[in-house]
This record gives structure tokens, C-alpha cells and sequence, in this order.
């Protein structure tokens, strides 16, 4: 007697992909992660990224109008302010706390579905990595990609 359940065999891949910032702002990793799910040969499944840093996140945000970033930008920064003397914790500048909390308030993990080969985004949304330091650093994502 069938069950009416097919069964398929899921296939998992991960990757990390290096992005090298130019300091404070929201860099834009949506071409490379799609070409890495391109190139999995998954059709269906679950994207996972995830940053490996406590003063960067992740974001999927607009990606057509840049005011939509600055505005982010200029809303954090009000939020938290760089030298603020609330924060102790300075150990590399005045940025440090603030990078901080930044990341707490903010996402270091992203979960993505991926359809016909691609992550399922909306029209007008990118993925990106928000490096909260002033200076510029290198910043690992893994990526995990589990499907069929």
C-alpha cells in the first residue's frame, strides 16, 4: 500500500564567502550568494548565512533607493552614538561599543528559501553585510545551503 509520500534524498553544501568592507556601511552580497546557489545545483531548499563577527550583521533590506541605507545609517548612528560615555567597553576606539550593540540589535543569521535554484527575495530586496566599525576589516559569511 503506497503512503502517497515521495521520498527524496536532501543534499546539504556550505561555503564562506569573504567580504573585504571599506569600514561603517551596508555592503551588498547579493550577486555572489545567488551565483553560490546557482552553482549548488539545488532547486529547493533552505539558505542559511551566517556573519562570523560581534561588530557586523546581516540584513535583507531595499535595495534600489540608497537613501533607504544612509537613513539606516543615520538612524543608528543617533541610536548609538560613537564615544558615547555611557559605554566603558573602548578596547579598539570609540566605535567599538556602539559596533556592539549595533550587532546585538540587528541579525547575525539570515534563514533564506530557495525556489528553482534561487533564494526566494522580494523585488526591491538585497542581502547584505553591515560592518558597524569605523575602519575597514574582512568578514567571513558561511553559507548553508540544505535541499534537493
Amino acid at each position: 500500500m503506497s503512503s502517497g509520500y515521495a521520498w527524496h534524498m536532501l543534499r546539504q553544501l556550505n561555503t564562506t564567502i569573504i567580504v573585504h568592507t571599506k569600514g561603517r556601511g551596508l555592503h551588498e552580497i547579493t550577486e555572489e550568494v545567488h551565483a553560490w546557489v546557482a552553482a549548488s545545483g539545488l532547486r529547493d531548499g533552505l539558505l542559511t548565512l551566517f556573519v562570523r563577527h560581534t561588530s557586523a550583521s546581516l540584513l535583507i533590506q531595499e535595495n534600489a533607493d540608497p537613501d533607504v541605507r544612509a537613513d539606516l545609517e543615520r538612524f543608528f548612528a543617533r541610536l548609538g552614538p560613537d564615544g558615547d560615555p555611557l559605554f566603558r567597553h573602548r578596547d579598539e576606539g570609540p566605535d567599538d561599543m556602539p559596533a556592539h550593540v549595533r550587532a546585538a540589535l540587528t541579525a547575525v543569521q539570515l534563514s533564506i528559501p530557495v525556489s528553482q535554484g534561487r533564494p526566494v527575495l522580494g523585488t526591491w530586496q538585497g542581502i547584505y553585510l553591515w560592518e558597524h566599525r569605523l575602519r575597514p576589516h574582512r568578514r567571513e559569511v558561511a553559507l548553508h545551503v540544505m535541499g534537493e
